[in-house]
């Protein structure tokens, strides 16, 4: 939203991370802009006490990609939860549509399959200018919204088996 800052946040409201393990897929296409997207997410986790070697990050070619790179994480790794950072700029042609579509449809679908946190991180723009604004630049970071649900929803996850 235009309006909100997405690195503003409550820090009161964030519990302690201390313990838990991440995972982030980051996208290589628009690498600008899912570098910062990743350096956030990732500054806004050691911020709530994840240690920096409590974070996988992996690398896949494009933001279609991130539902089937978040599914092997999960199936590689014991995550509290895992993040998908992508970026997908509105060309032309209906290409957007169906990349957007898919990557959300997945996400969701991660979520039910694994009972697990998958974080939808993807930037949906029309142009660089928004992808930049909200990527460190005057919306804040897209990387720190996602890292701050992240731990508030493996914190319920674990909290609700206790």
């Amino acid at each position: 939203m235009a309006t909100k800052d997405l690195s503003e946040y409550d820090t009161s409201k964030v519990p302690s991370a201390e313990g838990m393990r991440f995972g982030i897929v980051v996208s290589e296409w628009n690498q600008e802009i899912t570098g910062a997207l990743a350096e956030g997410a990732i500054r806004t986790l050691l911020k709530h006490g994840i240690k920096k070697e409590d974070i996988k990050v992996i690398y896949v070619p494009g933001s279609f990609e991130l539902p089937l790179g978040g599914q092997f994480l999960a199936e590689s790794d014991e995550l509290d939860a895992i993040i998908l950072l992508g970026c997908v700029i509105q060309g032309e042609t209906r290409h957007f549509d169906f990349i957007c579509l898919g990557v959300t449809q997945g996400t969701v679908e991660l979520n039910l399959k694994y009972n697990k946190p998958f974080i939808f991180g993807l930037l949906t723009t029309e142009n660089l200018e928004q992808a930049k604004a909200r990527s460190g630049g005057r919306h804040g970071n897209k990387g720190d919204e996602a890292a701050v649900t992240a731990i508030k929803m493996a914190s319920l996850k674990k909290d609700l088996r206790k």
